[in-house]
């Protein structure tokens, strides 16, 4: 059992405010900037570049590359955000305009989820007695939007550091002038790619090992289509 069934439990757990979870923010952030790093990598080895290039793309890469995923990121949630107000601010003023034509809404609404004759009105009173949790619902139910959003810049915090750290990943050997550094390059991106699935499956029904495979072969298959293509765009301006 993940939690306590008690009547008490439940009170307390329910009491609570909703987390908002950036958890989409940070794989969506590392999966690119290990993705994106590793192509630059890849494209230019097979190139035949030297590896000051690599570094230099690299860098360049990981800082604009993750700023303008990061500042994506924060327009598209706050334009999420804005839609969420806008909504809410719609069904405050038919609430106060109309409220009987709201009422008949939740009605329909509670209908829709089984709920019949006393039950159904005693059950709209309830929740048409509390603004705050009317306006919820009919945003829920009427528009199909979550009323918890994550905020924006720290969403897009999320994204930038996970790009930054996961992106950085493919670069190090090349930084730290390992022997041989395409090779740990590919090994270290790959793991992180592993890494990244398997932390992934925490919230969802999948095997650790299947998320990973699943996340290493989406990156495996970037990395290939990005080395083939530096490889003939060195054979063609060769």
């Amino acid at each position: 059992m993940e939690h306590s069934h008690t009547p008490e439990d439940i009170r307390e757990r329910l009491a609570k405010p909703s987390a908002t979870s950036y958890l989409r923010d940070c794989v969506y952030g590392g999966i690119d900037g290990a993705v994106t790093t590793f192509a630059i990598v890849a494209g230019v080895e097979g190139a035949g570049f030297s590896h000051t290039v690599i570094i230099a793309l690299g860098i360049a890469n990981v800082l604009a590359d993750g700023f303008s995923m990061a500042a994506g990121n924060y327009s598209a949630t706050k334009t999420d955000l804005d839609n969420l107000k806008r909504l809410r601010e719609i069904e405050r003023k038919h609430i106060r305009e109309i409220p009987e034509g709201e009422r008949e809404e939740i009605r329909q609404i509670l209908r829709l989820k089984g709920l019949r004759g006393d039950v159904r009105e005693q059950a709209m009173e309830a929740i048409t007695a509390d603004e705050t949790v009317w306006i919820d619902m009919m945003v829920a139910e009427e528009y199909g939007i979550a009323t918890t959003i994550p905020k924006p810049l720290p969403a897009a915090f999320a994204t930038f550091l996970s790009f930054l750290l996961c992106g950085s990943v493919p670069l190090l050997p090349f930084v730290l002038r390992m022997a041989d550094p395409f090779t740990t390059a590919i090994i270290a991106t790959g793991v992180t790619f592993f890494a990244i699935g398997a932390m992934k499956s925490r919230w969802s029904l999948s095997s650790w090992w299947r998320s990973g495979s699943e996340t290493l072969l989406i990156g495996a298959v970037a990395a290939a289509i990005a080395f083939v293509a530096g490889y003939w765009i060195g054979l063609i301006t060769g």
